[in-house]
């Protein structure tokens, strides 16, 4: 069996746990590919492993049966553009500070893996948007090829002043002009990300939906819209800058003001670990608290 690991900065309170992982994968006599910039942390960090190769691309994952990522969403986020269209699954392993896609505490480490060998675990299939982008009618790639997102596209303005407007069209049919800080356009997955913070629905994770939330509209009329992921969306931007701002996740880029956006639905999806200790359900109830009492 073969593991890539991918991973970010963690303290040194859960540094026996990822010892312990370590440990074990290599009793089971798994190789191990790590991330280069995670390969140098763990050495800085004094966690011992067997030898091991490095991957740079994701070329180098061809051969992988799994992928784990040990830090928080954002660290997952990153192996989602490191796996690509392998669709190789993801385990999320939580050594950051919010998870609602790393849902494995570092104490649950070794429990996860038992099921993992034992294969006591199922596949949770994600929609990521893809993004294709236009400038004076001639396309343009602006995330050198990852042009792809699981949580949410984001369409900003770049400055702290006026307003942008984004004229969006769903089908070939228009749909309104946002006159609004940004618009969030977030799959299922999305709906626990930036789209909670501007206002949007929570949305079960297998739902097949799109929701289209404005940031800080200037009409209050205007409501965060649910729509299905085999529509097609297109966004023109309006502003008094001559750029605007476009983020998948958490990459982000300024472009020209004349630059048009087509969004659909990825063809490949994100497979992510689930496993029986785990469920959406009570991610939610842990991470935003419901069901507490807070009167004591």
């Amino acid at each position: 069996m073969k593991i890539a690991i991918h991973g970010r900065n963690f303290n040194d309170s859960v540094k026996p746990f990822v010892q312990t992982m370590f440990d074990t994968l290599d009793a089971k006599g798994v190789s191990l590919q790590i991330s280069e910039s995670y390969h140098k942390f763990l050495q800085e960090k004094g966690i011992v492993y067997n030898s091991t190769s490095i991957y740079t691309s994701q070329k180098d994952l061809a051969d992988a049966q799994f992928v784990f990522s040990l830090g928080g969403d954002g660290t997952l986020l990153d192996a989602v553009t490191h796996v690509g269209d392998y669709e190789i699954p993801i385990l999320g392993i939580n050594t950051g500070r919010l998870g609602f896609l790393a849902t494995i505490s570092p104490d649950k480490i070794q429990e996860s893996l038992d099921e993992l060998f034992n294969e006591h675990y199922s596949l949770d299939k994600r929609t990521l948007v893809s993004i294709s982008t236009q400038l004076n009618g001639k396309p343009i790639d602006i995330f050198d090829g990852l042009n792809f997102g699981l949580n949410e596209l984001g369409i900003m303005k770049t400055d702290t002043s006026s307003m942008i407007v984004v004229k969006a069209y769903l089908n070939g049919e228009y749909l309104n002009a946002y006159w609004a800080d940004g618009l969030i356009i977030a799959t299922a997955t999305g709906s626990t990300g930036y789209n909670l913070s501007v206002g949007g629905p929570l949305v079960m994770p297998s739902s097949d939906i799109f929701v289209i939330a404005p940031m800080s509209p200037h009409n209050l009329n205007v409501r965060p819209l649910v729509v299905t992921t085999d529509s097609i969306l297109d966004f023109e931007v309006e502003s008094r800058s001559a750029n605007y701002l476009i983020s998948l996740d958490a990459r982000s880029k300024v472009v020209d003001g004349n630059v048009k956006i087509r969004m659909e639905r990825e063809k490949f999806k994100a497979n992510l670990l689930k496993l029986s200790n785990t469920n959406f359900l009570n991610t939610l109830r842990s991470k935003l608290n419901w069901g507490l009492d807070i009167r004591n």
